[in-house]
């Protein structure tokens, strides 16, 4: 299957190694992979600012940038949610065309799981593992079973079963699934609030006895590992794509100590 990479422009800025990992894992499921340089913000951003018009100028742009590929996959179940699930209310992709692309793009694991039905890929991460249940990956992609919906029978999502295959790991989970407090602008308009949600997201996470924590969204996990690091503890933040890519050893830090 030839794959259109769709790089957020957070990751693309703050955590180009994810990129990197999500490509390696894609073709190690036997995929070939097409990045695209030249594109852009998916609109997110400006979506949740009330900014219409410049969010459909994007996501147009989106849409047509990506009309040629058999899936989209992303590293950020945010942006395949706001893809997936808003472009619609924006005005944008209700074409046959663009409803293609919307209904054929994919966060990494959901991708692998269930598009493709490859969960073992050979990875290797000896360590002790906490989920993040991401708000979009847990309650617009369907990536798990969110605490809220009483009565309903829990299955391991995509996510947790990619994880599940990995050699070594041990995963782990926090007491509860509530939101780590990043929220994109929410956590630039409300800066108080989201680092006393994300204090108590690590918190959490650090109880488990976790060396890491990872998720689908870098926002989140970039979020975590700010307060980890100027807390002085916590698991430290990795990718689940840079799990699936990994062959026994972590990562080794960015220079400025961050994910």
């Amino acid at each position: 299957m030839r794959v259109g990479l769709f790089v957020p422009c957070y990751v693309d800025q703050l955590a180009p190694q994810v990129a990197e990992a999500t490509v390696a894992v894609l073709e190690r499921a036997g995929c070939t992979v097409d990045y695209d340089p030249d594109q852009t913000c998916c609109g997110q951003p400006f979506s949740n600012l009330g900014l219409a018009e410049e969010a459909k100028r994007l996501a147009r742009a989106h849409l047509e940038r990506f009309a040629r590929h058999d899936a989209i996959v992303a590293p950020s179940a945010s942006c395949v949610a706001t893809v997936r699930r808003h472009y619609g209310a924006l005005g944008a992709g209700e074409d046959p065309a663009g409803r293609r692309v919307r209904a054929r793009t994919f966060e990494l694991t959901e991708f692998l799981a269930r598009e493709l039905r490859r969960v073992e890929l050979g990875a290797r991460f000896p360590h002790r593992v906490a989920l993040l249940a991401s708000c979009h990956g847990l309650r617009e992609l369907g990536l798990g079973t969110p605490s809220e919906a009483v009565g309903a029978a829990r299955a391991p999502g995509a996510t947790e079963r990619m994880l599940g295959a990995v050699a070594g790991l041990e995963l782990v989970y926090p007491s509860r699934d509530e939101c780590c407090g990043f929220g994109g602008a929410f956590s630039v308009e409300l800066p108080e609030v989201s680092g006393r949600m994300g204090r108590a997201r690590l918190a959490d996470l650090a109880a488990t006895g976790a060396e890491f924590v990872t998720a689908t969204d870098v926002g989140c996990l970039l979020h975590l590992d700010g307060i980890r690091r100027r807390e002085g503890g916590g698991p430290r933040a990795i990718h689940v794509a840079e799990i699936l890519a990994a062959t026994g050893s972590p990562p080794v830090p960015r220079r400025d100590g961050s994910m």
